[in-house]
């Protein structure tokens, strides 16, 4: 991926090095840390529900001498306990758990213990996702569809003080991030109204329902709707749907 006049290649994690109101420089280690240099080794902890998942990447990324899991955790609240207890260097962190959410147990993680870092590894590249991560204090976002070799060479960037970011989402957010793109441009030029409507729609609320809940016409919702398939070149709710998802608006 090319940022600026930089290219950086970690597989499918990306290191990002641009300024930016919520992210800061990257620092880039030249040459990279190998296993023969006296890098110390990453102790992680594991955070996921999915108890085949967290066991299975543990035995994956113990197969790394650079990496030693030190402990697993099934949920947020269970992550936030284990980091006070085990004090991990990094956390790998997914995002949608029980009782305590990745986002928030990523917040309380940070006001807690600063010094450790949380790297989100998750399904999810939905840019509302990606942001609230990295406003929570999050240093790093990786997918989980990434090589076990990406995921390695992220939890050391984020490790030595780097920040990580899947290529899938990376340029969207920084769009975001310095302003390059403005909130219509994020949203493929659809006005504020819009975007309300898109929501109601996209959470099955009627055109009648939608213009009692905003207190216009349906008349103007029609218009409205309209209007919004053609800047999105869609042709039913089924499409918006999944707009909606894509964009982070509503959660399935």
């Amino acid at each position: 991926m090319r940022l600026g006049n930089r290219t950086i290649d970690v597989g499918l994690a990306r290191p990002v090095n641009r300024s930016m109101p919520q992210l800061q420089a990257l620092r880039i280690n030249d040459p990279p840390p190998t296993v023969e240099t006296a890098t110390p080794n990453a102790r992680v902890l594991i955070v996921d529900d999915q108890t085949l998942f967290r066991s299975g990447l543990a035995r994956l990324l113990e197969e790394d001498p650079r990496v030693q899991v030190i402990g697993q955790a099934v949920d947020g609240a269970d992550a936030v306990k284990k980091t006070a207890a085990l004090k991990p260097d990094v956390v790998l962190m997914d995002i949608k758990m029980p009782n305590l959410d990745g986002i928030e147990a990523t917040r309380k993680i940070m006001a807690e213990h600063p010094e450790v870092k949380v790297l989100v590894l998750t399904t999810f590249d939905a840019d509302s996702y990606v942001l609230q991560a990295l406003h929570a204090g999050a240093s790093g976002y990786v997918l989980k569809n990434s090589q076990a070799e990406a995921i390695v060479s992220s939890i050391l960037a984020v490790m030595s003080g780097e920040r990580v970011m899947a290529s899938a989402v990376a340029n969207r957010v920084l769009n975001m991030l310095t302003g390059t793109t403005t909130p219509k441009e994020f949203y493929d030029g659809l006005t504020a109204r819009e975007i309300e409507i898109l929501k109601l729609l996209a959470i099955g609320q009627a055109n009648k329902q939608v213009a009692r809940r905003l207190q216009i016409s349906e008349k103007t919702v029609r218009n409205h709707v309209s209007n919004m398939y053609a800047k999105l070149q869609i042709y039913d709710r089924s499409q918006a749907v999944l707009y909606a998802v894509r964009k982070g608006l509503i959660e399935l």
